[in-house]
Formats: C-alpha cells, sequence, structure tokens
C-alpha cells in the first residue's frame, strides 16, 4: 500500500456486483475512459442522517453518461438504493462523499468515440468532513469556461475538470483560494469548484445558464428555498464588476452547500446576512424532507 492510499479516508466502492473497501483497481492501461477521459460521474453528499436531493443526482449522472456517448445500466433509483445500502458501512460520525461513476472500457470507431456497450458504473462513498462556512478568498481567473461547441459541457464529464483545477491551482499561486472563472465572453461563469451567488441591494443574482457551466442542484434548491423564503432571485448576465460591487458574495455547491466569499480580488468581505440565511433554509429543508 503506497503512503497515498494509506492516508485516504475511509472508503467502500461498489463495483461489478458487490461493496468493496478501499480504493479498489477498475481502469487498465487499455481502458478507453484511461487513455482518453470517456468518464462521468456525480457528486452527492450524506451528511447527519440525510443525503439532499440524492435522486436528482443519481438522474443527471444517468443523463452525463447519455451526453457522453455512454450507455447508463442502473437506474437512478438502483443507484439510490445501493446508496443507502452503502452508507450503512460507515459509522455516522462523519459527513459522506457519494459519488457514482460511468466509464467506457472500450472505443468505437477507430478507437476515438466510446463503445456505448462497453459501459461500465462504479458507486464510491467516502468520509470528507464538510468544510466550515468561515469563508473563502477569489480572484478572476486568466482561464476561461469551454463551450458546448469545443467540450461536453452538457455533462458532469471528468474531462472538464482539469480545467477547473488548473484556474485553482493559478488562483492559489497568487494567494487565493479559488477563482472566478469567465465564459468565452467573460462574463462571470462559476468559481473553479461551485456556482457563485452575489447579492446587491437585496437582491440575489446568479449568472445564468449558458451553456457553459453545470447548473448546480444545489444551486437551484437554493434559489427556490430563498424565493419561497422572500428573497429576490433572478439568473442573469454577470460581470466581474458586478461581483467587485457586490454587498455580500456566496457559493453553492455539493461538497459544502452554502459557503460565503470573504475577499475578491483585494477587497474583504464579511460574511453576509443572505448567505446565512440560504444555508439555514437549506439545512433546515434537508432535515425536513430527506431523511433514509
Amino acid at each position: 500500500m503506497t503512503l497515498a492510499a494509506a492516508a485516504q479516508s475511509a472508503t467502500w466502492t461498489f463495483v461489478d456486483g458487490d461493496w468493496y473497501k478501499g480504493n479498489v483497481a477498475i481502469l487498465g492501461p487499455r481502458s478507453h475512459a484511461m487513455w482518453l477521459g470517456t468518464s462521468v460521474f456525480d457528486g452527492a453528499r450524506w451528511f447527519e442522517g440525510v443525503a439532499p436531493d440524492l435522486d436528482l443526482h443519481a438522474r443527471r449522472v444517468n443523463a452525463s453518461a447519455i451526453a457522453l456517448g455512454l450507455k447508463p445500466n442502473m437506474t437512478p433509483d438502483q443507484i439510490v438504493g445501493l446508496t443507502w445500502d452503502g452508507l450503512k458501512k460507515f459509522d455516522g460520525k462523519t459527513a459522506v462523499y457519494i459519488r457514482p461513476m460511468y466509464w467506457a472500457e472500450h472505443g468505437g470507431y477507430m478507437g476515438v468515440p466510446a463503445d456505448p456497450a462497453s459501459t461500465r458504473f462504479c458507486l464510491c462513498l467516502y468520509e470528507s468532513p464538510m468544510i466550515p462556512p468561515t469563508g473563502f478568498s477569489v480572484t478572476v481567473s486568466p482561464f476561461r469556461r469551454p463551450t458546448i461547441e469545443t467540450m461536453p459541457t452538457n455533462a458532469k464529464a471528468g474531462c472538464l475538470y482539469p480545467n477547473n483545477g488548473r484556474a485553482i491551482l493559478e488562483a492559489k499561486m497568487r494567494g487565493f483560494d479559488n477563482a472566478l472563472v469567465l465564459d468565452m465572453l467573460g462574463n462571470v461563469a462559476e468559481t473553479g469548484s461551485s456556482n457563485i451567488f452575489l447579492v446587491k441591494d437585496g437582491h440575489v443574482l446568479t449568472p445564468a445558464p449558458n451553456g457553459t457551466f453545470l447548473s448546480g442542484i444545489t444551486r437551484s434548491r437554493t434559489m427556490t428555498l430563498l424565493g419561497e423564503y422572500g428573497f429576490r432571485t433572478t439568473e442573469k448576465t454577470l460581470s466581474v464588476r458586478d461581483f467587485l460591487e457586490a454587498d455580500e458574495i456566496f457559493s453553492t455547491g455539493n461538497h459544502s452547500k452554502v459557503v460565503p466569499v470573504t475577499r475578491i480580488e483585494d477587497r474583504d468581505l464579511q460574511p453576509g446576512p443572505v448567505a446565512k440565511k440560504a444555508r439555514e433554509l437549506y439545512w433546515d429543508w434537508a432535515h425536513s424532507t430527506s431523511a433514509g
């Protein structure tokens, strides 16, 4: 066992009909996904006894598979059921990341596209504490989000994430935690790891989906909850200036749900009341509707 493997958190993986403990080997050097990147995944969360919107994440991974030319071989209900079975293997003390995945083993015509018939599935569950909502800093990334004409942005595909990774790494080299990533027209799309919101004069705004970034499940849930509470929420084209002049900024994503931004470029921000309320609303909703 390598040092990296030994340091991994508690992990259970379902593949080929059974559960296995740890980071099991599932790819070979000739696996299509290994060398040509034909993989999709989704990310859900279990924490405090609940797994919010697990059914939507299960549906989305199947939709992503189809968008990438794969053939889903599990139903969303099967994925949900497997998840709850697997969660019983944990002690319930630490939040768990829920990651269903599909990938291609073989290629089709001349080896380049995936062979849908070779699609494989696994479900990986592992302990991953949620970060506290103390906030993080962002800078504007020099890298841009691709469009549907250049990359499969209609899927949660593994091949999209090296671009996000380099945006975050470049931001960290300049002393920031994360980055605002723009679309090809120079409008704000998302951060390197989550969707992004701003608040101005009590109005909650988030970039309108335009095919360049994943319009997240937690993003949609947060908008709904804020709207039902009474906030005005709007999807629209937003510039860097809009964020620089915002009263507060916060992000939403599966990993830690709702987290404030506390610095953008050289401007410090306090965690704002809307982000706090959004997090409270999300937690209340999750505990009232999604216990297993």
